[in-house]
């Protein structure tokens, strides 16, 4: 207990300096925002395994590192040096650098000057109305801490609105990129995404390293709001270096008739929290959560899933497949509550997940909470390994046992990239998983020949 209250107080000279600067320039409810998401914080601490929302995750790594925020970057990456994180065909590109964004990094291809996309900071200073009408409103800091965390240093990150009765086909990639010159950083990015009614649109959040891997804490939060009969794409990449720590959470407003669908992969970071909360708050509404997690090593992988039922005549969706290697360990928490008036509510939710190993470990927990009678919803959660019989099958048909290994696995991981719908993005998407399937494949294959070779010399001995 004293370790967890002295990394508090290691928090609070933090806070006070950063509440220092700007602070002329800082809206005073934003400012008021700030104070109550930090009093929250130091109120409550890090979660614990004692809470039932973190039984399978310890953040305790987190808490003992000693976090300073990141003032601008240390290392300054070029335009080529993001080259390969590209998602080609986007119609814009915002890069953050640290959670600061980055407009000389930054492209706008052929994306409608009516939509704005630019930096959380940029919008307070040029729309404080209209950002104040929407930043904060939902997200919850009394559950979390850290979205009070993410709240208390909010500061920047992406804004996008697109306004009525405006389809863009074409996604917006934000990329998140974590630099560390030497000492444990921390970044809060914050995005707001407003779509208003009967309009469309694909975001595709990624995150990933650049520079040493040095330990550093990725808390980023998005508030998205989807208007009236609007249609909008998320798909959340977590792709960062094996040193690095990634809390992100996606709070989801949906009004009538609007169709969300949500898609998370999940690939680096040391330890991962991926939390995915919509509220279907008007009648009629669609939402998809789709995610695939691939770990290795000693990856933690944690996704926690709420959906809230507020209104009737509602559908949620909810599939994950997870692929665990080595000594990875995978967790699924999927809730779905169904409020008294959601009546006609159709939920679905199903986690699937292979272990590649006897080391690899899988939580899950599918959860359903109803308190309306006229519902249908249905859970369920499997795991398993590779089938050895397809596997026999394949090498067979004179397949090599790599590419009959990837085959397998990219049928399992196919699932989750037949949910998106075409476009770059689901094209990023796949060339992603392929490329961490096929190194799982070699490890695979070659353990397997290891394996063989001494149970050879031990028959011969």
């Amino acid at each position: 207990m004293a370790v967890a209250v002295e990394q508090l107080e290691s928090y609070l000279p933090e806070f006070t300096e950063f509440a220092k600067l700007g602070a002329a320039q800082t809206p005073s409810w934003l400012r008021d925002l700030r104070e109550r998401a930090f009093a929250r914080f130091c109120a409550v601490g890090f979660p614990t395994t004692r809470d039932e929302d973190w039984r399978f995750t310890n953040v305790s790594s987190i808490a003992r590192t000693q976090f300073k925020l990141a003032h601008g970057s240390a290392i300054h990456p070029t335009a080529s040096d993001l080259a390969s994180w590209q998602c080609e065909g986007c119609s814009a590109r915002l890069v953050f650098l640290n959670g600061q964004f980055a407009p000389e990094l930054s492209s706008r291809n052929e994306m409608p000057e009516s939509i704005i996309a630019t930096g959380l900071r940029n919008a307070i200073a040029s729309r404080p109305e209209a950002v104040a009408l929407h930043l904060g409103r939902y997200l919850n800091i009394e559950r979390d801490p850290f979205c009070a965390l993410n709240t208390a240093f909010a500061e920047d990150g992406a804004y996008i609105h697109v306004p009525a009765k405006l389809a863009i086909e074409r996604p917006i990639h934000l990329l998140f990129v974590s630099t560390s010159g030497g000492n444990p950083i921390m970044t809060h990015p914050r995005n707001l995404v407003v779509v208003e009614r009967e309009a469309q649109v694909s975001v595709v959040e990624d995150y990933v390293s650049f520079g040493p891997e040095i330990p550093t804490l990725s808390n980023a939060v998005t508030e998205l709001i989807a208007g009236e009969n609007s249609s909008v794409a998320h798909t959340l990449i977590e792709r960062e270096h094996l040193q690095s720590y990634n809390i992100s959470t996606l709070r989801i407003e949906q009004a009538r008739s609007a169709n969300v669908a949500s898609h998370s992969l999940l690939f680096g970071g040391a330890l991962v929290r991926n939390n995915v909360h919509p509220v279907l708050a008007g009648d009629g509404g669609e939402c998809l959560i789709n995610g695939l997690f691939i770990g290795s090593g000693r990856q933690h992988l944690d996704n926690y899933m709420l959906v809230e039922h507020t209104s009737p005549h509602c559908a949620s969706r909810q599939f994950y497949n997870g692929i665990l290697d080595g000594h990875a360990h995978g967790v699924f928490h999927g809730r779905i509550i169904v409020h008294k008036d959601a009546q006609k509510t159709d939920a679905k939710q199903t986690n699937r997940n292979l272990l590649l190993t006897d080391d690899a470990q899988i939580d899950t927990k599918p959860q359903l909470e109803i308190y309306a009678d006229d519902v249908k919803c249905t859970h369920g959660a499997t795991i398993g390994q590779i089938d050895e019989n397809a596997l026999f099958y394949l090498r067979s048909r004179g397949i090599a046992e790599i590419e009959a290994r990837q085959l397998l696995l990219e049928a399992f991981a196919g699932e989750c990239v037949d949910r998106m719908h075409p476009g770059p993005a689901r094209t990023h998407a796949q060339k992603l998983i392929e490329q961490h399937l096929s190194t799982i494949a070699l490890v695979r294959s070659s353990a397997a020949v290891d394996t063989t070779a001494e149970r050879h010399w031990k028959e011969v001995e």
